[in-house]
């Protein structure tokens, strides 16, 4: 599994989804398209800067009519909601997680 920081540099909610976000997502040498079930937890706004953590060797998948290039990871806390999963210090976009 190759996990990668990314950084979001956009965000939307998708409008046919009460749950879906579509991140578009720097990862150094590239930008990429992911598509993430947070909105219940995640305004699209709050997340434009953050770094995250993805799986970067996934095949691309639609979800609601919408590519997604990868998976964000997250966890769950003890009422069910998302929790992403965040480099503790800087560190820049595309490195790999090991």
């Amino acid at each position: 599994m190759d996990l990668r920081v990314a950084e979001v540099i956009s965000a939307e909610k998708l409008e046919d989804s009460d749950k879906l976000i579509k991140l578009d997502v720097n990862l150094g040498q590239e930008t990429r398209q992911i598509v993430a079930g947070i909105a219940k937890k995640y305004a699209a706004e709050e997340l434009i800067g953050k770094k995250i953590v993805i799986v970067y060797n996934l095949e691309p998948r639609t979800l609601r009519g919408v590519e997604s290039q990868g998976m964000l990871l997250a966890a769950h806390d003890s009422d069910g909601n998302p929790v992403l999963l965040v480099p503790e210090k800087e560190v820049p976009a595309g490195i790999k997680v090991t």
